[in-house]
């Protein structure tokens, strides 16, 4: 049975950060940071959702000259509805789990 979109592990972790505030503009590094990503594995899922347009993303000027823009995003309104569902998803089957037995040893 093939997998559902956007369920992996990695991008739950990044719609769980980017849902913190979800109309908040964010650095790829900022993201990478927080949810533990390397960016060869962030910066795929960012473009993905991007090219999807659950993600926009914006050259950001940089403050200090000689220094290059950087990209920045945010869901767009489809992305924040995707990622509630995934996100819920992820929780209800957490959920339906079995619990771990623990097994007592006598002494």
């Amino acid at each position: 049975m093939p997998r559902t979109p956007h369920t992996s592990p990695q991008t739950l972790r990044l719609f769980e950060a980017l849902m913190k505030d979800p109309t908040t503009w964010r650095y790829g590094y900022d993201l990478s940071r927080e949810t533990g990503l390397a960016s060869g594995t962030l910066y795929p899922i960012l473009m993905r959702l991007t090219e999807q347009s659950l993600l926009e993303a914006v050259w950001e000027p940089s403050d200090q000259p000689g220094r290059p823009p950087r990209h920045t995003y945010r869901l767009t309104g489809d992305g924040v509805a995707l990622a509630k569902v995934r996100l819920s998803e992820a929780v209800a089957k957490a959920d339906r789990r079995p619990t771990a037995v623990k097994i007592v040893r006598p002494a």
